[in-house]
């Protein structure tokens, strides 16, 4: 491992990242000369790679041990980070574990210790309990979106975890939202805060509210869809019942989008995240669960097609839009009756008669049976494309490749015809499927 080894420079060379923005160059040179720290920013701005910097300089790269343990609040955030250590090229070895997935698979990979360890905390508990590997040698925590995770009621589990930790000398708490109370069991003797939440995106944000003379609201909100165009956003619900309702509402009136909540399979839910990203579905119909720790780009306006029951719920649904350097506009569906909760406020009217010119889809995702461990990589995919599939640069979208399987956006006008032409071809020395996903 240790020839491998990237420093600082080369890691964000190789992100293609010139300069660090003031909030993380604050939390590298202030994580990296602190026992405790709490690192308070806004969703969106960077808070990732602003503890990883300098979590890298922790490591020992002659150690074949578990050094390092980030402990988030949901599956996709704990599969988000992992992407993003990866991307760094650092030359660790970096694994996620999760509620959802086999634990066979888990114990696959952790036959070789990673030195930075990513899960929620249930399934790193279940992994603890069964002894599976050495936890002397962590000596540094990271409670990533922590306030999540007290509130997602792991609150046990963590006590159980950190009580195993017995070499601790540095911890990493990261929120986007301001005055949690962190537990005693944590033992953050006197931490360095960095809070960034201050300078929220309030300013670039702006709220319009739709007014619907019916109470279901879902003519209003396709007449905001037509409204907004072509522009991808989510819609936000309260509920995983109003999901399927919104849904089947946009499926009648031929409206393609993906859904996403808690109650789905986790495989749906990172399908979902995948179709929205490359741009076969410009629509996301979600609960509260899409509102942070998911990786999903900036979007120029999103939905309240239910109301927030709680001013965090707002904060983090709208922290999705006017992020960083970027305007947004939030929009709230009210039913004419219907009082908006006190802590909404300065939103305005708007008439939504006015229609935007509708574009067709263009993207198709293509399921592709080969991954990362079939030693098969991005150029692979984009030659295999090229040169059989006579594609363009232009035709060829976003490709995602995970450990055993890879999705790739292609015109949705020659999505068929490349199945047929692709199609159990080879990839370096493995036959793969490919399906229309």
């Amino acid at each position: 491992m240790a020839n491998n080894i990237k420093n600082q420079q080369e890691i964000l060379a190789k992100l293609n990242i010139h300069v660090l923005n003031p909030m993380q160059e604050e939390a590298v040179s202030v994580i990296e000369t602190s026992k405790n720290t709490i690192l308070l920013s806004p969703t969106g701005t960077g808070k990732t790679l602003a503890f990883l910097l300098p979590l890298m300089e922790t490591l020992d790269p002659h150690l074949e041990e578990i050094q390092a343990l980030i402990l988030v609040p949901s599956r996709e955030l704990a599969i988000q980070i992992e992407q993003v250590v990866r991307s760094m090229g650092s030359g660790y070895k970096v694994n996620a574990v999760y509620g959802g997935r086999p634990m066979s698979k888990d114990k696959i990979e952790l036959k070789h210790n990673p030195a930075i360890l990513i899960g929620t905390p249930g399934r790193i508990l279940d992994h603890f309990m069964s002894d599976r590997f050495s936890r002397t040698h962590i000596k540094t925590l990271v409670l990533d979106e922590y306030d999540k995770s007290l509130e997602n009621g792991f609150e046990e589990e963590m006590k159980g975890i950190i009580n195993e930790l017995p070499s601790l000398n540095k911890r990493i708490l990261t929120s986007a939202t301001q005055g949690v109370s962190i537990p005693k069991f944590v033992q953050l003797d006197k931490p360095k805060v960095i809070n960034y939440l201050t300078e929220k995106a309030s300013a670039k944000l702006t709220l319009q509210t739709v007014v619907a003379p019916d109470k279901s609201k879902l003519n209003t909100l396709l007449e905001l869809l037509q409204y907004v165009g072509n522009e991808p956003g989510i819609i936000f619900c309260n509920l995983k019942d109003s999901i399927s309702f919104v849904s089947s509402f946009l499926e009648r009136h031929n409206v393609n989008h993906a859904c996403f909540s808690g109650g789905m399979e986790q495989k749906d839910r990172e399908r979902a995240l995948i179709k929205f990203r490359n741009g076969t579905c410009q629509i996301l119909v979600a609960t509260d669960l899409a509102a942070r720790g998911i990786d999903i780009p900036e979007m120029k306006y999103i939905i309240h097609y239910e109301l927030p029951i709680h001013e965090e719920e707002f904060t983090h649904r709208n922290g999705r839009t006017a992020r960083v350097n970027a305007k947004g506009t939030a929009y709230l569906i009210k039913w004419e009756k219907e009082s908006l909760p006190e802590f909404i406020k300065g939103s305005k009217k708007v008439d939504i008669s006015k229609k935007a010119p509708q574009k067709a889809q263009f993207w198709e995702t293509l399921f592709i049976s080969g991954g990362r461990k079939d030693k098969i990589s991005k150029g692979d995919i984009a030659g295999l494309f090229f040169k059989q599939g006579g594609l363009n640069k232009d035709q060829l979208g976003v490709i995602e490749l995970k450990q055993d399987c890879t999705f790739v956006a292609v015109p949705l006008s020659i999505a068929d015809e490349l199945v047929d032409k692709l199609n159990n071809t080879r990839l370096k020395k493995k036959k793969v499927r490919i399906s229309v996903l």
